[in-house]
């Protein structure tokens, strides 16, 4: 179960990095269509007007993508803010309470916020939304992706909540200490 966790979590994490690149490659290309433009403008002819067809629009769904589709990983390295201050002044056994608590807290609002992001995409589905650039992409897409973020997100915390339950430390306190970020001891 551990290797399939941390598949997920390792896959999610792939696909983050995989929007980003397609970001950057977009843009590349509407800075080359842009100088290839500039160019033939440079020497008296007609620019041709080559674009990426709503550029702004696509980005910005990869950047949702990337965004919801990195939580767990970086959940799981430790890199989500976390405000310890508190924890560390606790005694021990109140800290590991406050810290069950905190992750109970938090799979209950992930899942509720996954559950309405789910319901979203499916009324996106059903009543056949599609943004308003000039590429009319169905909405539903994006919504997919934002999630299946949310869905590895809460699984992320649960598995964490399940480990804190067990008397282990979670992923992201292992994570901190330079431990193995799958949340092995």
């Amino acid at each position: 179960m551990r290797t399939a966790l941390d598949v997920l979590y390792r896959l999610a994490q792939a696909l983050a990095a995989t929007c980003l690149v397609a970001i950057a490659g977009l843009v590349v290309l509407q800075v080359l269509f842009r100088i290839v433009d500039g160019a033939r403008k440079a020497f008296g002819l007609d620019p041709v007007g080559l674009l990426v067809p709503s550029l702004a629009e696509i980005c910005g769904f990869l950047l949702v993508g990337a965004s919801f589709l990195a939580l767990a990983a970086t959940l799981r390295r430790g890199d989500h803010i976390r405000v310890s201050l508190m924890l560390q002044h606790m005694p021990a056994g109140l800290a590991r309470i406050f810290e069950v608590w905190c992750l109970l807290v938090a799979v209950s609002l992930a899942a509720y916020f996954t559950w309405y992001s789910g319901g979203q995409a499916y009324d996106s589905y059903k009543y056949n939304e599609v943004s308003i650039g000039i590429i009319p992409i169905p909405l539903v897409w994006p919504q997919i992706v934002m999630t299946l973020g949310l869905v590895v997100f809460t699984i992320a915390l649960l598995d964490d909540l399940v480990t804190a339950l067990s008397g282990r430390k979670p992923s992201y306190e292992l994570a901190v200490k330079g431990e193995a970020w799958e949340g092995g001891e």
